[in-house]
């Protein structure tokens, strides 16, 4: 079956970390989706959606686009472009219902976040002259390959469930400035570790290099995490684990129809990564400015995909009006906490200076403390003709990052869409859809100055066809 949008698991999403629509049926309709027939969407909509489909098969084809505008500045420095501007994704798959029962498989792109900035800009910098000499960049992706069972129990109830089997990766490329990083590092923060932590012994090490032997180093420039690839698919960092979703529709009435679903929380392993390394610019007596680096291997904790419930009703006004609403609360307070992660330096460095640090990690936890996000979908689709039909919507969120601790590596601050699409019959068994998704610009400054702009736009098209 496909889903909309699947095959590279990178997005950017503009839900948080959530498209603000699965398919280009619902994504045309502010994303609403939960009581009637959105085709294989349903399957990271509303499952139960699926018995509402005709009986036969279904094969599906689709590619969408995602296009971010992110805009990061600070004062009195020259703001610096995203340069991570197009996500490209294809997806295919196959359903078929027969009898009272819906079944199939597919892959899906659930979503993420995603920038980068040139080896130039202030982002770049650490906050010295000269800079850090190379670019920051984040890239963060969640697919899943899911398995759906849908079951009509009679011409009014369908329940419906899927397993789903999802993999994750991250890439990330973070530069500091040495007044950040300090900061972290207790017995060195003025302002009680506000934004994160570090701890470990590689950072016993560096305190003594500091504390114990003063005349050692006496300060830092900026600090560096590094590990990423170039692969379009998947991240350095990857780790997998199940998830689960149920859902059901009840007709009410031949106009109305209610439908609900809720998915669970993921259960991913550690996202971890050998090749990464991580760099400090430091200024050392008599020597001046020296850059350590360390390599070694990064595990990041806990990186999981929000529960989220959510329910709606879709109303057929006549025979050419449907109208749609739904509700969706996705619950990022419980996962979006923090970002933990560890690094362990290889037993053995290249590099002399760093040969004190070998086999020490280093415990980071940069503080998030998202919100819960309540997520209201509307729409409609009018059907002009025989073959077309055109839809519009809105889709109308609270940003769940927090001003004071939104990074602009993981800027996913947008709140309000709109949305056209357009469904055309090709004939009586293959329909092409296209969804347009507007992102109005958003703006939001963090407690250390930095502020972002974000907006941008998505589309999809999808080719179906029935037999």
């Amino acid at each position: 079956m496909t889903l909309g949008l699947a095959a590279s698991p990178f997005a950017h999403a503009t839900n948080g970390m959530n498209m603000e629509g699965y398919g280009p049926v619902a994504a045309g309709m502010g994303g609403a989706s939960m009581a009637y027939d959105n085709g294989t969407a349903a399957v990271m909509n509303n499952p139960a959606t699926l018995g509402l489909m005709q009986e036969g098969s279904r094969v599906d084809v689709a590619v969408g686009l995602l296009a971010p505008a992110i805009k990061t500045s600070m004062t009195g420095m020259p703001s610096a472009d995203s340069e991570a501007t197009a996500f490209y994704m294809p997806a295919m798959g196959y359903v078929k219902k027969s009898g009272q029962f819906v079944y199939g498989a597919g892959v899906f792109s659930q979503g993420g976040m995603g920038t980068e900035y040139a080896a130039n800009s202030f982002m770049a910098s650490g906050g010295v002259a000269g800079g850090t000499g190379d670019k920051v960049r984040s890239e963060v992706g969640v697919g899943r390959f899911i398995i759906p069972l849908a079951y009509q129990m009679d011409d009014k109830i369908t329940v419906a469930g899927s397993l789903d089997f999802v993999w994750a990766g991250m890439d990330l490329k973070m530069a500091l400035a040495g007044s950040q990083f300090t900061d972290m590092i207790a017995g060195f923060s003025t302002n009680g570790q506000l934004y994160g932590s570090a701890s470990g012994s590689m950072i016993t090490a560096f305190q003594g290099m500091m504390g114990a032997n003063p005349g050692q180093v006496s300060g830092v420039n900026w600090a560096r995490v590094d590990f990423s690839n170039t692969s379009a698919f998947t991240g350095q960092a990857k780790g997998n684990g199940l998830a689960f979703k149920l859902g059901g529709t009840f007709k009410v009435s031949n106009q109305l129809t209610l439908g609900a679903t809720y998915h669970s929380k993921t259960s991913i392993s550690d996202l971890t990564a050998t090749g990464a390394s991580m760099s400090m610019n430091v200024n050392v007596n008599t020597m001046g400015a020296m850059t350590v680096p360390v390599t070694g291997s990064v595990a990041v904790h806990n990186f999981q995909w929000p529960q989220t419930i959510a329910f709606g009703a879709a109303y057929q006004a006549s025979d050419t009006l449907l109208l749609v609403a739904d509700y969706k609360n996705i619950g990022w307070k419980d996962v979006m906490k923090n970002f933990s992660m560890t690094f362990v330096a290889d037993s053995s460095q290249a590099n002399p200076m760093a040969a004190g640090l070998a086999g020490t990690s280093v415990d980071m936890v940069l503080n998030q403390n998202w919100k819960d996000q309540n997520v209201f979908q509307l729409g409609a689709a009018y059907k002009t003709s025989d073959v077309l039909t055109v839809r519009g919507g809105v889709n109308i969120a609270n940003n769940p990052v927090p001003d004071q601790f939104m990074n602009p590596l993981f800027p996913a601050i947008a709140k309000n869409h709109l949305t056209l699409g357009m469904g055309y019959a090709v004939s009586k068994a293959s329909n092409i859809d296209f969804a347009y998704v507007y992102v109005p610009k958003v703006s939001a400054t963090n407690g250390q100055g930095v502020t972002v702009d974000f907006g941008g736009y998505s589309a999809q098209l999808l080719y179906s066809n029935m037999f």
